[in-house]
């Protein structure tokens, strides 16, 4: 299934995308699409749903992030080995893991803010990851039992705060707007190997980012059993784990968002993604 939510910002509905690509509203038989909706029992009796007899939405309205209630969004760094060397940094011996601040997730096409001050704002797609049922100590083999699904990601970062404003990495990467997550939640039946999807990001209009989930240093299964060592991941969790070569950091000089530019990205079978880039305002 692709689980969306759509309408005005705060005031979203549940809904899916048919056989057809049309949105169907979910309102009717569920609240939303939140920790609530993602474990296995809820998700099958989704699937048992005659799309059909749904309401079609008309128009094409906002699409929200496809998960609300978030507990919490986690991250994994330099996770493809091309990307560490870009960034001038080793391949690491275990998953780097930091957090994006939850008030930074949004829809797939709202725009990306710059911060007060900002001057160096990139971008990076990333495979996300819906965690459905509640994991601690999970072995690699049965990692993957433990997600609801899958979205796109662009893990926007300011690469000043994360790297050169001292302490970890956290304080450029959960700025307000920094989370577009979307636009479906993909149920991991329909993505049975998480690890050859592939991925692309442009800005304005010019490839800067082409890759595949094929070439992570750590893979999803190893990405969730190893942060569920560390704390326990909860119903609605979020992961990205990690960006392909092609950010404005490693680039020769680096190039960083301004306003005006547009990114556009997507992972096959997931979804693309549309901001653009605009000031800071309060």
């Amino acid at each position: 299934m692709k689980l969306v939510r759509y309408g005005n910002p705060g005031k979203e509905k549940p809904g899916l995308i048919d056989a057809d690509g049309k949105l169907r509203d979910l309102s009717g038989v569920i609240p939303d699409i939140g920790p609530a909706q993602l474990g296995d029992a809820a998700l099958a009796k989704l699937r048992k749903l005659k799309t059909t007899s749904l309401p079609l939405v008309k128009g094409s309205p906002r699409m929200g992030s496809p998960v609300t209630g978030v507990p919490k969004f986690i991250a994994i760094g330099l996770n493809y080995a091309d990307h560490a060397a870009e960034s001038g940094l080793p391949i690491p011996a275990e998953p780097v893991v930091f957090m994006k601040a939850t008030s930074c997730i949004q829809g797939p096409n709202d725009p990306v803010m710059l911060p007060k001050g900002s001057v160096k704002t990139d971008w990076e797609i990333e495979l996300g990851v819906v965690i459905g049922t509640r994991a601690r100590y999970v072995s690699k083999k049965d990692a993957l039992n433990f997600v609801a699904g899958y979205c796109t990601i662009n893990d926007v970062s300011e690469r000043e705060f994360q790297i050169e404003r001292g302490g970890t990495w956290d304080k450029g990467k959960g700025c307000d707007t920094f989370g577009p997550l979307g636009p479906w939640l993909v149920t991991r039946d329909e993505v049975p190997n998480p690890q050859k999807l592939a991925m692309w990001l442009d800005i304005n209009g010019k490839r800067v980012q082409t890759g595949n989930t094929k070439t992570m240093i750590f893979n999803v299964a190893k990405i969730v059993s190893y942060v569920s060592e560390f704390m326990t991941l909860e119903p609605g969790d979020v992961i990205t784990t990690g960006t392909p070569p092609g950010v404005g950091l490693g680039m020769k000089p680096p190039v960083y968002l301004k306003k005006g530019d547009v990114m556009t990205l997507g992972i096959a079978g997931l979804g693309e993604q549309r901001q653009v880039v605009v000031p800071f305002k309060k």
